[in-house]
């Protein structure tokens, strides 16, 4: 989960926020989740995962150092 990822500088600015229910993923991503339930994911507007991380707050601070504008996702 502490991968460093190159995050497109590309003209869109937004991303998108989702909760992940950590079932739903790879094994080896369950493995690293520990006993969490939920992970957040940050999106790009064409769906692509730019990053997995922990906490929703982290995943706003992460949008925004990297100049992204993060939209929550319901």
């Amino acid at each position: 989960m502490n991968t460093p990822y190159e995050i497109d500088q590309s003209d869109n600015r937004i991303v998108y926020v989702k909760t992940v229910d950590v079932t739903d993923l790879p094994q080896d991503v369950r493995a690293e989740a520990g006993e969490l339930e939920h992970l957040y994911a940050v999106h790009s507007a064409d769906g692509q995962q730019l990053a997995l991380v922990s906490d929703r707050k982290t995943a706003f601070v992460l949008a925004r150092q990297h100049d992204y504008s993060p939209v929550a996702v319901h």
